[in-house]
């Protein structure tokens, strides 16, 4: 009598474990399948141009390819700078104020926060906005590098004869407090 019981249990826990997994299986599965999902091929492109903006143009001071990436009819808009009104302006601000100071500004995409929304007239592809957080280190020789701030950006990415060039930026809410 007691294996019987026993075996009824063993069942009834089996079938409730079962069931239990298939109703994670259901409800978690949706999202973890768009969490994981790659990026789309403009996702790809316009990360690309992000690490060229940054990665080798404002991490390193190589400002050769900012000539390619910034549009004739360039604006960026700074909460805390101020508007800059042309490429010209944008690219000697970055030689003066990033790279002849005495650190090294160190700029990093915020995780998750990276998104790019297409942009089409009739059916065409045209531009992309990229929007994202990012945080901004600084790097002295002898010393560890540090937090300074974060911030947010929108960019608005227009196509000119096959290229993408950058148009207009919008940076905001920067803050000096360190947020996760």
């Amino acid at each position: 009598m007691e294996t019987k019981r026993s075996n009824s249990m063993a069942r009834f826990l089996y079938q409730s474990l079962k069931s239990y997994c298939l109703w994670v299986l259901i409800t978690v599965t949706p999202y973890t399948v768009e969490a994981q999902s790659p990026p789309s091929g403009l996702e790809r492109q316009i990360r690309t141009l992000d690490s060229l903006l940054f990665d080798v143009a404002f991490n390193t001071c190589d400002l050769a390819p900012l000539d390619d990436l910034i549009s004739e009819d360039f604006e960026f808009y700074h909460d805390q700078g101020g508007i800059t009104a042309s490429k010209a302006d944008f690219i000697k601000s970055i030689k003066e104020n990033i790279c002849n100071i005495n650190y090294r500004p160190i700029r990093r995409l915020v995780d998750g926060t990276f998104r790019v929304f297409p942009m089409t007239r009739n059916g065409e592809l045209y531009g992309a906005i990229q929007e994202s957080e990012h945080r901004f280190f600084a790097k002295e020789e002898g010393k560890p590098e540090y937090f300074t701030s974060i911030a947010k950006l929108n960019h608005l990415w227009i196509r000119e004869d096959g290229k993408w060039k950058l148009h207009r930026v919008l940076s905001y809410d920067h803050s000096t407090t360190n947020k996760p």
